[in-house]
């Protein structure tokens, strides 16, 4: 593993200076062919034809009031999603994000802030003094919809899983196909992860594990397929992040031993680290939320490089296209074999990122067990 990241973090870095480096030959050249060849074009018509980078990546990987499918020619199809909000002055909201753009961008007194904003992106209304006022949103924007819909994604798959046991008797014949899967799957992940993590107690923690494990495995696998529904950026969002974070806190935390919380306020260390000055103590308590903020930050961060990472290759192709067919054709060919490396690499990074999440959490929850652990050897 040491040996493939030694591997893909200069290729990945190479791709980065690649794509910040090219926009800048590329405007060169088309100023220098403008002046000279083609000075018939505008620059309206240059605009069009420039890819914006920026608008890509993070159009893709934030989030918004509508589902953006493709453009096909100059038509793009998007999927209006519902907006709902609650203004102190006006009331309730409740309409389709397509009613902005029908209406020049403002409707019902309500419209999205501009770049630049300190509500950029967001539903804002303008109060008697002409400033900017977020209302109460509780829209369904991309990322709630896609959470919502693997949401079902999963219910349906694991009760799917428990009819068919709840129909076989005990003893009855080894599942096979889909069923057969899932059993393995989650054998492994309650043997493998949270019965050897947590302890004698894990039969208590399993199900928030389980659930928590299969909820980033099956956002992650939706957000790398292209196609609608899949392709949102959910478990790159640290709203989701902190939840699940906030999640494992608690679990931690509620149902910690009186010998955890004996090592956070007491810690078995010589008495000058404990008194006058409570240093060991500050410290352990410390540990009680940067355990938690390093879950978030991890999750958050890995999902959100890798969607960036294939992008940004896949852009590199539209940044060449007016540098040539030579640079070009090789640029494209590279970008291609690239994303097929890299979509291969994120279909590892989601299982393991939800391993490691499922992995500390469970670590977490067993070290706060060990007064517990002591116990159940004794009897």
């Amino acid at each position: 593993m040491k040996q493939l990241h030694n591997i893909v973090a200069p290729l990945v870095l190479f791709c980065l200076m690649m794509a910040v480096g090219l926009p800048v030959l590329a405007q060169e050249q088309v100023g220098d062919a403008t002046s000279q060849t083609q000075d018939g074009i505008t620059l309206k018509e240059e605009k069009e034809n420039t890819v914006d980078v920026k608008e890509i990546v993070f159009g893709h990987i934030g989030d918004s009031y509508e589902w953006h499918i493709t453009t096909w020619g100059k038509t793009q199809i998007i999927i209006p999603l519902p907006i709902i909000v609650y203004s102190g002055s006006t009331g309730w909201h409740v309409f389709l994000s397509s009613r902005l753009e029908e209406n020049g961008g403002t409707y019902e007194g309500l419209s999205i802030a501009p770049a630049g904003s300190k509500y950029e992106g967001k539903l804002v209304e303008y109060n008697a003094a002409g400033e900017q006022v977020r209302p109460w949103d509780i829209s369904i924007t991309k990322v709630t919809f896609a959470l919502l819909f693997n949401s079902v994604l999963l219910l349906v798959i694991v009760l799917s899983v428990a009819h068919w046991y709840r129909k076989r008797p005990q003893g009855a014949k080894a599942p096979g196909g889909f069923i057969g899967f899932m059993e393995m799957f989650i054998m492994m992940v309650n043997d493998d992860i949270i019965k050897s993590c947590v302890g004698p107690n894990y039969r208590k923690f399993a199900p928030y594990l389980l659930t928590a494990f299969f909820f980033i495995f099956i956002n992650n696998m939706m957000g790398l397929i292209p196609l609608f529904p899949g392709g949102a950026n959910v478990t790159g969002n640290i709203a989701i992040t902190m939840v699940l974070a906030i999640c494992t806190f608690l679990a931690v935390n509620i149902f910690g031993t009186k010998h955890y919380w004996k090592d956070i306020f007491w810690p078995d260390v010589p008495w000058w680290l404990k008194v006058p000055v409570p240093m060991m103590p500050f410290i352990e308590f410390f540990g009680i939320f940067t355990k938690p903020f390093a879950l978030m930050i991890r999750l958050f961060a890995n999902m959100l490089a890798g969607h960036m990472a294939m992008l940004v290759l896949t852009c590199l192709i539209f940044i060449s296209a007016s540098m040539g067919p030579a640079l070009n054709g090789t640029l494209t060919v590279a970008s291609v074999l690239f994303n097929i490396f890299m979509n291969a690499l994120e279909l590892l990074v989601a299982f393991i990122q939800a391993y490691v999440f499922t992995m500390l959490s469970a670590v977490f929850i067993g070290l706060a067990q060990e007064g517990a652990k002591v116990k159940a050897e004794e009897k």
